[in-house]
């Protein structure tokens, strides 16, 4: 897989700004695990994933976390070069759910070609203006969906990811994704078993009951 295939408006650059990029753009592969960005601090440059996935969130003060949003293969991050949209800081990490391949355009060549071509400020916008819309999908769940139906969708969305109904998930980390405590998702998904929804074992949650989940998530 090449840069240009997966880049959405390579063919509407020059030449020379074409030639700048691929100048510019080096690789990086990062270990499940390893974080990318933090934060504001950081302007690590538009990430596009060649393989792997990777996971962007916010960290309150306490330590809790909670998923924003996911990125996969084809997927490009935009928040990780923050530092090139005036006055927008995001407190936004990343970090990789898997073995994952990228390409790195580094912020300072990605904002002149951004400043010098309107189809590459364009797209940016749309990138912002799709990755908010996340964000206000993920308030609305907070705001409005009990806990349940979130765990329950959650868990549905895990099997299509892994194409699998066994899920390699510790408690801790759906909390992590879902913004509350290991506790709750205990007790959660003990309520889920008693119900034959799932089935637990250390660091595994195994979806026994997709139809029943889906019934949950719909009420």
């Amino acid at each position: 897989m090449e840069f240009q295939s997966v880049f959405p408006i390579w063919e509407q650059l020059n030449a020379t700004q074409q030639q700048q990029i691929l100048d510019g753009l080096h690789t990086r592969s990062v270990k499940k695990g390893t974080r990318i960005h933090n934060g504001s601090i950081d302007c690590s440059g538009l990430l596009v994933i060649r393989s792997g996935q990777l996971r962007a969130y916010i960290l309150s003060e306490t330590g809790r976390e909670i998923t924003i949003y996911r990125l996969f293969d084809r997927d490009i991050c935009l928040l990780s070069a923050s530092c090139i949209i005036r006055s927008i800081q995001f407190e936004v990490v990343i970090e990789a759910e898997k073995d994952t391949e990228l390409w790195v355009v580094p912020a300072k060549l990605y904002k002149t070609i951004m400043e010098e071509s309107a189809p590459a400020a364009n797209y940016t916008n749309e990138l912002m203006a799709s990755r908010f819309s996340e964000v206000m999908w993920l308030i609305e769940q907070i705001l409005w969906k009990s806990l349940d139906k979130r765990i329950a969708d959650f868990l549905l969305q895990e099997v299509i990811i892994e194409g699998k109904h066994e899920l390699k998930l510790t408690h801790e980390a759906i909390a992590n994704h879902l913004g509350t405590h290991r506790e709750v998702i205990t007790r959660m998904l003990r309520y889920f078993q008693s119900e034959g929804m799932v089935k637990l074992s250390r660091g595994m949650v195994a979806v026994a009951d997709e139809e029943k989940l889906q019934a949950l998530r719909d009420a």
